[in-house]
């Protein structure tokens, strides 16, 4: 369950070294943007002994790799693989080729090196090409988990102005939620760029959560403890997952088919939804907390 994931420069060693003390469900090495080509040797390596030499149970780890198409791509799989990341972030996925290309790629490295354990693919969606393609991607292979929102390439390629109101990601953030539930797989969202605005971080989680995203990611410490905060269930929305629960096993004892709550209808929807809530509650340890 992952409802926050934090971005760290593949080049940064202190960032790297705390990864797991700042409170994300999952770390983001990054060995793409953040990484300039000169230095790109050094980063990989860096990123693949923080890995060995590092404890990060309890935070999963995602390396964001270099494009398919680059010079650095087959390095960072040779590299990083062996050391067992959670999943492999792809940027610039537009079509489901480049990320069976990965796939492909990703097999050879584990069979070559004989590791039997396999990383998650998780496509990054970043131009209009991967957003119209965006469902393709989502059900292309077995090893894609989730699709990633960038919105900073994004906007680029459509040639507008990245804003915090975000409107001009609307459509994307539709489309990638709609194409991932239909394909079964999970969905995040962009960062949130402005490290200083609190309040513009909060009201930006929670459009992406009521919008179906499963979580958000973050270029920043100060913004997890928030991310998580707002992606987790509240305990208004627990105590009356329970309820639910309890008028469904309820209704079962007296043979009633028609079950209501608080005068309105507890229809199939409603108990996937209560379901859901109550097993991250439990995830979380906070269930018992508020139920007690």
């Amino acid at each position: 369950m992952r409802r926050s994931m934090l971005f760290l420069p593949g080049n940064n060693p202190n960032m790297l070294i705390n990864g797991s003390c700042l409170g994300a469900d999952a770390v983001i090495f990054d060995l793409e943007d953040a990484v300039s080509p000169e230095e790109k040797d050094a980063a990989r390596i860096l990123v693949r002994n923080t890995m060995r030499c590092l404890d990060f149970r309890g935070c999963e780890i995602i390396v964001r790799v270099n494009a398919v198409d680059t010079p650095y791509f087959q390095s960072d799989l040779e590299t990083i693989l062996p050391q067992g990341p959670d999943m492999i972030l792809l940027p610039k996925s537009g079509t489901p080729e480049d990320v069976r290309a990965a796939d492909a790629a990703m097999t050879r490295v584990e069979e070559q090196l004989g590791l039997t354990r396999r990383a998650a693919l998780m496509p990054l969606i970043e131009t209009a090409l991967g957003v119209e393609n965006a469902f393709a991607i989502a059900a292309c292979c077995p090893r894609v988990e989730a699709l990633f929102l960038g919105a900073e390439d994004l906007t680029a390629d459509l040639q507008c102005k990245r804003t915090k109101g975000g409107r001009e990601i609307e459509y994307a953030r539709t489309r990638l939620v709609m194409a991932a539930r239909a394909a079964g797989v999970e969905v995040y969202d962009t960062p949130f760029t402005d490290v200083n605005d609190d309040e513009g971080m909060e009201a930006d989680a929670a459009l992406a959560k009521a919008l179906g995203f499963s979580g958000k990611s973050s270029i920043s410490p100060r913004h997890v403890e928030t991310i998580n905060r707002v992606f987790s269930p509240s305990a208004a929305e627990i105590r009356y997952a329970y309820e639910v629960m309890d008028a469904i096993a309820l209704a079962r004892e007296q043979g009633k088919g028609a079950i209501a709550l608080h005068g309105k209808m507890v229809d199939a929807p409603i108990v996937s939804r209560a379901e859901r809530t109550i097993a991250m509650a439990e995830a979380l340890g906070i269930a018992r907390e508020v139920t007690a």
